[in-house]
């Protein structure tokens, strides 16, 4: 058995010294690093996991839903649906920054090899979701994120700046006793226990949100909707530094499988045409997706007999469902199909059914968080705050990247601070980290965790009432005595324990806050029973909290700063700020005097706790790895070049080979693509798999060089599908093909090779041989067909005509959609007209989509009795399609009549065209 640690003496510590340290290696923090040791400072990356795997970005993403794309979304339209959808309860400039900046960070992700959805000519694939704007941007191959952004971190000119620590996690912020300027931080070493502290001339907390505030409906710890390791650390230690926070009292709660702590991805399946129902298949959300009203409706609607509520995708083509499935259950969450699988569910056969997340604060996702301004300052000097953790709302990961380089620039002016550290605050940061080891027979970290989780379930989780908020405060208050009390024997616990005393501070945070706030605001998110109304008058106000200097928590409301961006529904009053000092609890009933405190009884003893002992398991020596695999993996951490890598490319066993191309796509050193394009010819298929993903994951930052497109063309020789598939890909992707190479692809025998020389001939505009495509008996290739002919650079309705009376529906309904990609002139619009009668719903709604190009005089008049379709997504089409020719009378006034439509994304979608003509 290990032996116990000891405590360590306070002499004994680590010392480390920086220009800018950043706490927290995931998506904020990495770019933090990447920006400030690119203005020149030295930087110290502190994470407590493995910056090579951590943070809420470890397994990935399946897409961006606040992308603002020239063209597509205009800065100032965004920064007004965010303030609607926050309330009108925004800082603009900082919702700005996200704006102006996201652009250029998704053109910077791209240098470093992150992939987004592009169309064949290159374009973002913007993708409407939210009510007005078209703002998300897929990443159906975003699992490698963290991956890309770790190899950035290891190129060899960004490690003579940055220092990475793993395994060290940091529990206070040291702060100047003069001026309280930050000035480093005190933490430990997770394996060893070692007591580190760190001098900084800037500190940036990118610690992400507070997932595990409330517990989940599993009953499981970890199992959250949030990354679990985010215990609220950031928050907790900004507080006892002294910044501000606000917002707390605006909750993260989510949609999410039932019995499955994973989001429903609203935002990947609804732009592939699934989306929410209730029992009854009725679609029922009428407000923005990205606000709390529409959770205070899903949250309606389960508990009406109208619930439960499920996901949506069976009426979808069975392409269609595999492309989702392929996202969903790789990046979003890898375990996700084997849960289904489990219960003997299919997106082809089964609605799936969805309920709600436990609370957790996020400020990415909601609005609770560090008060920071535009530069991602908070209100302590040289403190910053950025990602999940500050309080810029729905900021999500493009607003997480954009704050971590905007506090990396701010911060990298700092130099490394070299006076005296208080030691007092050492010494307090020590205490809290050891104290478990001075008691090992204290209640374990797990029990204490649940029950701090269970009350905030109990007592704090919305809707919420001032009674049950100052019962929350009341237990929180008891259960520090008991966090006290906590035993630990290894550094591991110790983290553990540390975690739960972040917990407590946020969750006390959360019930005061949340009593604070006399109204509702923010639908589910913070809605009062005993104060059902929104106020604006009195509460159109910042909520921000901090310590005191006794050591309590006190509330300011701060007024709305005035709107860069004019948005009618909300007229911030501005004035003052109201100090508004501590909360006042809510007097509850009890049996016998409110002050009393109940004598401990004379014979209670504190009973140890059994602690389970887990038996070591023996390595198997079957799964050891081979001395050239470990060999191998040594060399990467060093960015090895070709030169290196070449022997192990080589190498006689499959196994070194595959690593050795995984260790390419890590690295990419010159010469990287011609060396993978090679690997696509190899006799194993798991290294042909591994070259074919490394290309795609590589394609952003690889040269088009003549040697790589020689590669590729031989691989399209390869029998391997998945092989020809890729470099058909990758060739479109690097313009380094051309029309007589991808139309030979169109003879293959496999649809998805076939399917990926319609969308390369695209990608050169080669109408000739994708008309000559439309014949093909597949319904896949012939639906890609319909598409590309539209998604060419000069469109014509001609050569579709073929595919407009196609016997597949699918076929038929995508060629009629196409029609307003390429115009439709009368002669079209009259065959789209007759369409609107077909028996199969996607004819008429691709019929009713083709009409949004057609001459209003055409269109109108078909369109409006199309409101009367028994199906739903036929009746959408025409809404949307009504829309295009507003200016006509008729239109408004069938618009007009769909606004009591039975289906709430007709009657959302009516409602905001009303008010688009107004």
């Amino acid at each position: 058995m290990d032996t116990p640690l000891t405590v360590p003496d306070l002499a004994d510590a680590t010392e480390l010294s920086c220009d800018v340290l950043v706490v927290g290696g995931g998506t904020a923090g990495t770019m933090a690093a990447l920006t400030a040791a690119e203005r020149g400072a030295s930087v110290l990356l502190l994470e407590k996991a493995h910056v090579r795997h951590s943070g809420a970005l470890a397994m990935g993403m399946d897409g961006v839903n606040n992308a603002v794309v020239p063209g597509r979304a205009e800065p100032d339209d965004y920064v007004a649906e965010i303030t609607r959808a926050n309330d009108g309860l925004v800082d603009q400039s900082t919702v700005r920054q996200t704006a102006t900046r996201g652009f250029a960070m998704v053109r910077r992700l791209e240098s470093y090899g992150v992939k987004f959805e592009k169309d064949e000519h290159g374009e973002y694939a913007v993708r409407q979701v939210h009510r007005s704007g078209s703002y998300v941007l897929p990443m159906p191959e975003g699992k490698d994120v963290k991956k890309v952004l770790y190899r950035q971190l290891r190129r060899r000119e960004m490690r003579e700046r940055i220092r990475i620590e793993n395994r060290v996690m940091p529990v206070r912020v040291l702060t100047h006793p003069d001026d309280g300027r930050a000035v480093g931080v005190a933490g430990f070493h997770t394996r060893t226990g070692e007591f580190t502290i760190v001098r900084a001339g800037a500190v940036i907390l990118a610690t992400g949100a507070c997932g595990r505030l409330g517990l989940p409906a599993s009953g499981y710890l970890y199992g959250t909707y949030e990354n679990p390791t985010n215990a609220g650390d950031g928050y907790a230690m900004a507080y006892h530094a002294g910044a501000a926070l606000t917002g707390i009292e605006c909750f993260q709660v989510n949609p999410l499988i039932k019995d499955y702590n994973g989001p429903a991805c609203a935002y990947v399946a609804n732009p592939f045409g699934g989306y929410q129902v209730n029992r009854h298949g009725e679609r029922f959300v009428e407000s923005d997706y990205w606000s709390g009203q529409m959770m205070a409706e899903f949250a309606a609607e389960l508990a009406s007999d109208r619930g439960p509520v499920y996901l949506k995708l069976s009426h979808l083509p069975e392409e269609t469902v595999g492309a989702v499935e392929s996202i969903l259950h790789t990046t979003e969450r890898p375990t996700r199909g084997t849960f289904h699988e489990g219960r003997g569910h299919d997106y082809r056969t089964h609605d799936i059914e969805m309920h709600i997340s436990e609370i957790g604060l996020c400020g990415g996702h909601s609005a609770s968080g560090v008060r920071v301004d535009a530069h991602a300052r908070t209100t302590v000097p040289r403190l910053y705050a950025a990602g999940d953790l500050a309080s810029v709302p729905h900021n999500y990961m493009i607003g997480a990247f954009v704050f971590g380089d905007l506090a990396g620039e701010d911060a990298a002016k700092y130099t490394a601070y070299e006076g005296e550290l208080d030691r007092r605050q050492i010494a307090d940061a020590h205490e809290l980290v050891y104290r478990p080891l001075r008691n090992p027979s204290g209640p374990p970290q797990p029990q204490v965790e649940y029950k701090l989780r269970r009350f905030v379930n109990d007592y704090v989780a919305p809707p919420k009432t001032g009674a049950k908020l100052s019962l929350a405060v009341e237990a929180f208050d008891r259960m520090s005595g008991e966090i006290a009390g906590m035993g630990a024997r290894t550094a591991h616990e110790l983290m553990r324990c540390a975690e739960v005393s972040f917990i407590r501070d946020c969750a006390e945070m959360a019930a005061r806050a949340s009593l604070a706030r006399t109204e509702s605001r923010w639908g589910l998110y913070h809605e009062r029973l005993d104060h059902p109304e929104r106020d604006d008058e009195g509460w159109l106000h910042h909520l921000d909290l901090r310590k005191s200097p006794s050591g309590t928590m006190e509330f300011t409301a701060r007024p709305v700063e005035p709107y860069l961006v004019p948005v009618p529904e909300f007229a911030p009053p501005g004035g003052p700020e109201r100090h508004l000092g501590e909360v006042e609890l809510v007097p509850v009933a009890t049996a016998g005097p409110r002050d009393a405190v109940p004598a401990a009884r004379p014979d209670a003893e504190a009973r140890p706790v059994a602690e389970a002992v887990v038996a070591p398991t023996p390595e198997d020596p079957a799964t050891a790895a081979s001395p050239r695999l470990l060999e191998l993996l040594g060399l990467v951490e060093d960015s090895p070049g070709l030169d290196v890598l070449g022997p192990y490319l080589d190498d006689a066993d499959p196994a070194v080979r595959a690593a050795a191309v995984a260790a390419l796509g890590e690295t990419a050193p010159a010469g990287t693509g011609p060396a993978l394009a090679a690997r696509l010819r190899d006799g194993a298929p798991r290294v042909r798999a591994a070259a074919a993903a490394a290309l795609r994951e590589l394609v952003e930052v690889l040269p088009a060089e003549p040697a790589l497109g020689d590669g590729l063309r031989e691989a399209l020789g390869v029998p391997d599908p998945a092989v020809r598939t890729a470099a058909l890909d990758v060739l479109r992707a690097l313009r380094l093909g051309d029309a007589p190479l991808y139309a030979a692809a169109l003879g293959a025998a496999e649809v998805d090779v076939r399917v990926g020389a319609v969308r390369a001939l695209v990608s050169v505009d080669a109408v000739a041989e994708l008309a000559r495509a439309a014949a093909d008996p597949a319904r896949e290739v012939r639906v890609a067909v319909a598409r590309g002919l539209a998604a060419v650079r000069d469109p014509r309705p001609g050569p579709l005509a073929p595919l407009l009376d196609d016997a597949d529906p699918l076929v038929g309904g995508a060629a009629l959609a196409a029609l307003a990609g390429t115009g439709c002139p009368p002669e079209y619009a009259a065959r789209a007209a007759a369409a609107l009668g077909a028996p199969a719903w996607q004819v008429r709604a691709g019929a009713a989509t083709a009409l949004r190009a057609a001459p209003a005089g055409l269109a109108v008049p078909a369109l409006a009795p199309v409101l009367a379709d028994p199906n739903a997504d036929v009746r959408k089409a025409a809404v949307l399609s009504l829309l295009a020719h507003r200016d006509d009378p008729a239109a408004r006034a069938a618009l007009a009549g769909a606004a009591d439509d039975p289906d709430a994304d007709v009657r959302a979608y009516a409602a905001r065209a009303a008010h688009a003509v107004r």
